[in-house]
């Protein structure tokens, strides 16, 4: 059977060694496959065209496509999944999509309402019926409102999932575009209001006005009626900027304490502007971000050790500090910061968001969530724990800026994830929603492991496996992981994943790799640029300790990561190519050594390094998966998914990727979306697809004899 799925791969392999490339890339050879790199390329589509056609005959032709395609769609499109919302001043908004609103709707309701079983919902925009009027791929991006009534809002609208949006202004209450109302045309561009006849706008003004990364650093404001030329200009970075976001700083009532701007001079250090008849630039420390407003201080958290101007005591990395806003806006420069949250160890903020008078937190306490209530009060924050679940994975998923409710996701592997409301002046706690069971976990079971690393660094894991595990290696294990950018990867329901993998008695592992942020700045920055290699070495860890348990076996073990991830995946295969069978590659990294010239690259060497930097190109060099694709080893035949549309990780990493794995003489399989951008996927009947094709692949690869 395996050797049916990977005939398409063959044949594309034997054409492109037939042209001559099959030479060794090392850093002095041109790049035979460059011509990828262009997005709309007639060759680079036909190319990708004639991929998509080998790889869908070989794994919707496996009868188990279809079976997992119709329950993935049927899990993705249910109407008894959880409607999410916002909670505005004119209700509860909510985007939904199914088989009938496939680009979707944007609706309203009232609490009330939403407590029933069926809601009743007002549609306020359908995009369906917009994208066929205007005869345009909309997929909509979000919107902004002005405070405090919320009625204008600003829609961020993308042609088929990119980035790049177009901004329209919309009447939430009339339900109509406005008339001469605001409308940007397609860019990255960051927009806020200042007031119903003001915007502050970032976008691409013209020739040198975008950083290297790609994204704007020239901040102008625009008044209603004015063209984008009469536009005044109030900020100017630097092109070697990651880019500036304007911000109005605004209270729960909706009023302005300051305007200005965020300066993202690298990739994790900020610089904060404030407009006024001087600027100023705040003195916090680079590595700082200001979290908005809550009980009436100024939050900021800090993401490195730092001591203020003040004298204060210093503060540790991953605290979170205010200020009194009366006194920082007397002279913010001199206002004295007190302490709101430190972390104790294995600690970390997962979120925090502001009701009217309140602040909600949640954080990881060793990859496990809790959730409390911080009001200022007499001079000090006073904490309250909200009793939701323990052992589970809690988020915040909505709250209100006129009372004091607030909404949370509960969830863990196994437990189907509930939505809690939660209204702090009384302190009524109580389910409002759950996911019905997606697949049978009665004879499952999780456990959390540790891996030793290379230097002696233990890294946690969880195991979700089968009671009746036999623990001789028999047992198909998919090992998920990320370890960038500071984000954390915790237990979570994943009904489709249960469903179309764990219920045929499979195993999935999810590791806590150095590099994300499951225990705060320093899990991450311990593995950025010159160490990154670490991030590699604790997934090879976890492989290697789940072959070491015998809870799987390299026959049986494949691996999966998306984005950071798929460059994670893409260092395992080429480092320990000998460990996995299978590899799940989504929107991927993987050429280190032209990333910056790609999509978005730019922006992210604090994470890895800037390759025209020569001590920093050997560290990538020694890791890029694309260069470490040589002669003389056998890869675990890969299925790299990528999207035509994803200007943020640009496609040209995947799909050089697999064309220098057909010149190698190598097995492997490419799809690359057409729609959806960075997420490869612009609605659920893609997403149904991507998905049916990732489990098709992986059950030929590990289960099949």
């Amino acid at each position: 059977m395996r050797n049916s799925l990977f005939l398409a791969a063959s044949l594309s392999m034997s054409c492109l060694m037939s042209a001559g490339l099959s030479q060794t890339l090392t850093p002095a050879t041109e790049d035979p496959f460059l011509w990828l790199e262009e997005i709309e390329g007639p060759r680079a589509l036909a190319w990708a065209r004639t991929e998509n056609d080998k790889t869908l005959s070989a794994l919707q032709s496996d009868p188990r496509y279809q079976r997992f395609y119709g329950e993935a769609l049927h899990v993705l499109q249910a109407k008894d999944r959880i409607p999410y919302v916002s909670m505005g001043r004119l209700g509860l908004e909510n985007f939904w999509q199914d088989e009938n609103q496939v680009r979707g709707v944007l609706r309203r309701t009232t609490l009330e309402s939403y407590r029933t079983q069926s809601p009743r919902w007002e549609t306020i925009l359908d995009v369906d019926a917009l994208a066929h009027g205007e005869k345009k791929n909309w997929i909509y991006k979000g919107a902004s409102c002005l405070p405090p009534e919320e009625r204008l809002c600003l829609l961020h609208l993308s042609e088929g999932g990119k980035d790049a949006v177009f901004v329209r202004e919309f009447d939430v209450v009339s339900k109509t575009f406005v008339t001469n109302g605001f409308e940007l045309p397609e860019g990255k561009q960051e927009v806020t209001w200042v007031n119903s006849d003001t915007l502050l706008i970032a976008r691409d003004w013209g020739e040198g006005t975008m950083t290297q990364a790609g994204y704007p650093f020239v901040v102008k404001e625009l008044k209603r009626a004015q063209s984008l030329a009469e536009a005044h200009e109030v900020f100017r970075g630097e092109q070697t900027d990651v880019g500036v976001t304007p911000f109005v700083l605004r209270d729960t009532e909706g009023r302005i304490h300051a305007t200005g701007v965020d300066r993202g001079i690298s990739s994790f250090e900020h610089e904060y502007v404030l407009f006024g008849p001087e600027p100023i630039k705040l003195n916090l420390p680079k590595k700082a971000t200001i979290g908005g407003i809550a009980s009436g201080r100024l939050l900021v958290t800090l993401n490195e050790d730092w001591s203020p101007p003040s004298g204060h005591n210093p503060f540790s990395a991953g605290s979170i500090i205010s200020y009194d806003l009366t006194q920082w806006k007397k002279d913010p420069l001199r206002a004295t910061p007190t302490l709101v949250f430190k972390p104790g160890p294995k600690q970390t903020v997962s979120g925090f968001t502001a009701t009217r008078s309140l602040l909600i937190l949640t954080i990881l306490d060793n990859v496990q969530s809790k959730a409390f209530v911080y009001e200022h009060h007499q001079g000090a924050w006073r904490t309250t724990p909200i009793p939701l679940p323990e052992n589970a994975s809690i988020g915040l998923a909505a709250a209100s800026h006129d009372t004091e409710e607030a909404m949370f996701t509960v969830s863990s592997f196994l437990s189907p994830t509930t939505l809690w409301y939660f209204d702090a002046a009384t302190e009524r706690l109580e389910t409002v929603k759950t996911t019905p069971p997606r697949f049978d976990v009665s004879r499952l079971v999780v456990e959390q492991f540790y891996a030793t690393s290379s230097d002696g660094t233990r890294i946690p894991y969880f195991l979700v496996r089968p009671k009746s595990a036999r623990f001789d290696g028999s047992t198909p294990t998919l090992l998920y992981g990320y370890g960038g950018f500071q984000i954390p990867l915790t237990p979570s329901y994943a009904g489709l994943m249960g469903r179309l993998w764990l219920e045929q008695g499979n195993a999935y592992v999810v590791a806590n790799l150095r590099g994300g942020g499951e225990f705060g700045p320093e899990w991450h920055q311990t593995a950025q640029g010159a160490t990154k290699q670490r991030t590699w070495d604790d997934f090879i860890a976890v492989a290697e300790d789940l072959i070491r348990r015998k809870i799987t076996s390299p026959r049986r073990l494949g691996v999966v990561g998306g984005s950071q991830g798929g460059l994670l995946v893409g260092t395992a295969i080429t480092q320990r190519p000998e460990l996995f069978n299978a590899a799940i590659v989504q929107v991927p990294l993987f050429d280190m050594l032209r990333f910056t010239k790609l999509g978005a690259g730019a922006s992210w060497v604090g994470e890895y390094g800037d390759p025209t930097i020569p001590e920093q190109r050997k560290w990538l060099e020694a890791y890029s998966p694309y260069q470490r694709l040589v002669p003389g080893k056998t890869y675990p035949a890969p299925f790299i998914f990528t999207s035509t549309k994803d200007d943020r990780v640009h496609p040209a990493h995947g799909r050089k990727a697999a064309a220098r794995l057909a010149t190698l003489g190598q097995l492997y399989l490419y799809y690359e979306d057409t729609d959806g951008g960075h997420s490869a996927a612009a609605n659920l009947i893609e997403q149904a697809r991507r998905i049916s094709l990732e489990y098709t692949y992986a059950c030929r690869r590990l289960v099949d004899e």
